[in-house]
């Protein structure tokens, strides 16, 4: 309903909303809705890959958030990750409330904040979620976005629901909505509204310079998974059949398989040995339907109302849940349940956030696990670092190397002038010891022999260091370069509680 149409353009939103002027559907209530919409800013710290025993730079970032409970409030992981100080502000509350991450899901950008002073959620009301907007149909994006200090509102249209790369930890894909309204810094973590409900969360966009007017949402089904797995005061992380599909959209493919021409089935074409599905599925085999849901021959399946990957089914399973699948092998239909007892266990290809690095500083020599975090740090050039890197799922390479030891950086010492060959080599064995962690390495080190010798993956000879001289080159070298601690073996998390 319009009542004042001159205010309806976008640059009055703001005015009419202030003025309690605008009372459509879309927006619902939008004093209660402006009221549960927060402003978060975040000192935080990022790790310092290249001197780990060192503080990182810090910075200061800020992003919007929205109460989900009557004590609790929801936003984007990315808005709080690497959190050394947040701080909550809501409209006409000239007050800085102190708030902490209480949860945090970096495979499906989410977080829960809990503020230290209770008056905060004085006046507000926690906005109830919704389903999953219809394409074509208006939503309303609340936010405090950058070109300015007050709340903002836009309005945009739903133009696609998809499944896609999640940007913070670039290894994640789940379900989102696209939206024709801009995403801008400062607006991730707002809630997006449909009829008086939250229908999505804004996170992420595309640059200017790419596509304009371009924005995505993390929609319903995914905060509410969430929200559920934490219930328990844990967060297990998304379940995954850790398989990959291959269409039989190939007619001839099809009647090799003994498919009926029913458009129906997906060939597995690999299973990985860390996956829940290990044992239970084979390579060959034809997923004919997921807990009950015929999978189309590309691979999609009808959820909701909605066309989506089949992978989507699993998205929706809990730690401990069960999926049942119909399967085709040697062109006899059975059936086979897969349990979900882990999450997948290797992480070092998705960015890593609320984590100090892992190290081993010996002899000047810095040893630390291949990550995507490291990679980025370094831009390493060895073709080997990088083929272990991009095929360390595909190829089982964590059968073998369940961590990459890797020799990232050597501090010049007269004990280390003539190493620099080995630099970015993967540590293999040392002293005979198999090196498969960096806790290994680290043990290797702790031993008293009167060399070490490292060998390292595809390299002619090794390295060797005499011990005594390491023990007389160990104080020089942590002076010189300021080293507070030669190792470590944990990822601490970061806190952000008050300091």
């Amino acid at each position: 309903m319009r009542i004042f149409p001159a205010l309806m353009t976008h640059r009055f939103w703001p005015i009419a909303l202030a003025l309690g002027l605008l009372v459509s559907p879309l927006f619902g209530q939008p004093n209660e809705i402006r009221k549960s919409v927060a402003r978060i800013t975040n000192t935080m710290e990022d790790a310092n890959y290249r001197l780990p025993w060192l503080p990182g730079a810090m910075a200061t970032g800020s992003g919007t958030g929205w109460v989900v409970s009557p004590d609790r409030i929801i936003t984007n992981a990315h808005v709080v990750s690497n959190a050394r100080f947040l701080t909550i502000e809501k409209e006409d509350d000239p007050k800085k409330y102190i708030a902490t991450v209480e949860h945090i899901a970096h495979d499906c950008d989410l977080a829960v904040l809990k503020v230290q002073d209770p008056a905060f959620f004085k006046n507000t009301k926690p906005l109830a979620l919704g389903g999953i907007p219809e394409l074509e149909s208006s939503v309303a994006v609340f936010g405090y976005p950058i070109g300015g200090e007050r709340l903002s509102v836009t309005q945009g249209v739903v133009s696609r629901v998809d499944f896609r790369t999640y940007t913070h930890s670039v290894l994640d894909s789940h379900l989102t909505i696209q939206i024709d309204a801009a995403i801008n810094p400062g607006n991730s973590g707002g809630p997006v509204l449909q009829d008086g409900k939250v229908v999505g969360i804004a996170f992420q966009g595309f640059s200017g310079d790419v596509a304009q007017n371009v924005g995505y949402m993390i929609p319903t089904p995914v905060i509410a998974h969430f929200l559920k797995d934490i219930e328990d005061g844990h967060y297990d992380r998304y379940m995954d059949l850790s398989i990959s599909i291959t269409n039989t959209l190939n007619p001839a493919m099809r009647k090799g398989l003994g498919l009926a021409d029913d458009d129906r089935g997906v060939m597995v074409s690999s299973v990985q040995s860390a996956g829940v599905c290990a044992g239970k599925l084979e390579i060959g085999d034809v997923l004919l339907a997921i807990d009950g849901h015929p999978i189309a021959s590309d691979g999609m399946l009808e959820l909701d109302g909605e066309r989506v990957l089949m992978s989507e089914v699993a998205e929706r399973k809990f730690l401990g849940d069960e999926v049942k699948l119909e399967i085709l092998r040697d062109k006899q239909v059975m059936d086979v349940t897969v349990k979900f007892d882990h999450a997948w266990p290797f992480l070092m290809q998705a960015n890593s956030y609320d984590v100090q690095p892992a190290y081993v500083l010996f002899g000047g020599l810095l040893f630390q696990p291949l990550s995507r975090n490291l990679l980025g740090a370094y831009q390493f050039q060895s073709d080997r670092v990088n083929y272990f890197y991009d095929n360390f799922v595909t190829k089982e390479i964590y059968k073998e190397h369940p961590e990459i030891v890797v020799l990232s950086a050597i501090l010049p010492d007269p004990l280390n002038t003539y190493l620099g060959e080995f630099r970015e080599g993967i540590v293999d064995e040392i002293n005979d010891h198999k090196i498969r962690t960096l806790k290994d390495a680290a043990n290797a080190f702790a031993e008293k022999p009167e060399f070490y010798v490292i060998k390292f993956i595809g390299h002619p000879r090794p390295l060797v260091l005499e011990r005594i001289a390491v023990e007389a080159a160990r104080e020089r070298i942590r002076r010189r370069y300021n080293v507070l601690a030669e190792q470590n073996l944990s990822t601490a998390e970061f806190t952000s509680a008050s300091r």
